[in-house]
């Protein structure tokens, strides 16, 4: 059996532009929510001395990552 191509018809199209256009006018529709800034993290002081190493908590993360 052959198959027939598919014939676009002007009614699923005024069908589909009808369809999207509800679509966004109830996307516009939704309440925005406001962006939320990040808070910016205070550095931590300079050891006295030397060094600067800190075990945290993604070093952590990546040591487990690391075991066999």
């Amino acid at each position: 059996m052959q198959d027939a191509p598919i014939k676009a018809s002007r009614r699923g199209f005024f069908v589909a532009a009808s369809v999207g256009g509800a679509a966004a006018a109830a996307l516009s529709a939704l309440p925005r929510m406001p962006a939320q800034g990040i808070a910016p993290v205070a550095p931590k002081p300079a050891p006295e001395k030397g060094g600067g190493y800190t075990l945290s908590d993604h070093v952590r993360q990546y040591y487990k990552t690391t075991l066999v």
